[in-house]
């Protein structure tokens, strides 16, 4: 089988990677094509239009920014009307709502559609050990499950398309939000003079800790958030998108709104392409008065 990969950014890269190192012929395109070239170099086939890779392959892999990437790049006319019999994975971060309606999109053009969002980052990627979250029919997660343990070793079927993008989103929420409230009790801590170590070590020995916070407490202790794995506009994106879905859902979203509201600050003070762990900075500036 010949895949296509649409989307080569800090994730899609390593992910395409993997199917290269498991002898999958593999026809990339990416909007930027600089950042094809590693792929080139590996083997792989590199176009210069989506329909061009469309065409090429028997199954497409989406690892796009957003749904109107999605739009724009798979079921723009002339890459829609290329669809027929073929099968397309979306594995980046959508609404259940925006999902549903891009596989009716593909089915229309005569393609299949299943999703398949991943958690993890860059290391999980390189080692493909990502938790893969599959929305398909039984028998579509059956057929296309060898393709999908390259990135985790137990792809896991949750429902129908949607169910796997209402998964992703809310464990996203749960990124956004325990990274708030770490970086708001690491600031207050630091503020009132009692030693990180020692909070670290409490919180480590409880109930209460995540291995999140030990994976951002030197960057947020440092102030150093280049070279991120996941970047700060993209937590905003994803957190946008938690919140537009959960809106009809009689929920009370006061708290992931305060989180939007300082991830949408970090953007602001250009921490938009750094690691997501830059909301510390704003909850210290905020602390000295920028933000009451």
């Amino acid at each position: 089988m010949k895949v296509a990969f649409l989307g080569i950014g800090l994730m899609g890269l390593p992910m395409a990677q993997r199917l290269l190192a498991a002898d999958i012929q593999l026809v990339a395109y990416n909007r930027t094509p600089e950042k094809l070239a590693p792929l080139q170099a590996a083997g792989a086939e590199i176009v210069t239009h989506p329909r061009h890779a469309i065409r090429a392959a028997e199954c497409i892999i989406l690892m796009l920014t957003n749904a109107p990437a999605i739009y724009n790049v798979l079921l723009s006319d002339t890459s829609w009307q290329t669809l027929e019999g073929r099968t397309i994975i979306q594995m980046g971060t959508i609404t259940p709502t925006e999902s549903q309606e891009i596989r009716d999109a593909v089915v229309g053009g005569g393609g299949e559609y299943l999703e398949a969002p991943v958690l993890g980052s860059i290391p999980e990627a390189k080692a493909g050990k990502l938790s893969v979250m599959v929305g398909a029919e039984p028998e579509q997660y059956q057929r296309h499950l060898k393709l999908l343990q390259n990135f985790g070793t137990e792809p896991l079927l949750i429902g129908p398309v949607g169910s796997a993008a209402v998964l992703k989103l809310a464990l996203n929420q749960l990124i956004a939000s325990l990274t708030t409230s770490f970086a708001l009790s690491l600031a207050f801590i630091q503020r009132q003079g009692v030693d990180v170590d020692v909070f670290m070590q409490i919180l480590r020995d409880s109930p209460l800790y995540a291995p999140t916070f030990d994976k951002k407490l030197q960057r947020m202790l440092d102030g150093n958030y280049a070279d991120p794995n996941f970047p700060t506009k993209h937590l905003l994106k994803d957190t946008e998108l938690f919140i537009s879905e959960a809106k009809s859902r009689s929920l009370d979203l006061s708290s992931i709104k305060g989180v939007r509201e300082i991830l949408q600050t970090a953007v602001k003070m250009s921490f938009a392409d750094d690691d997501y762990s830059s909301l510390f900075s704003v909850i210290k500036e905020w602390g000295e008065g920028i933000g009451e």
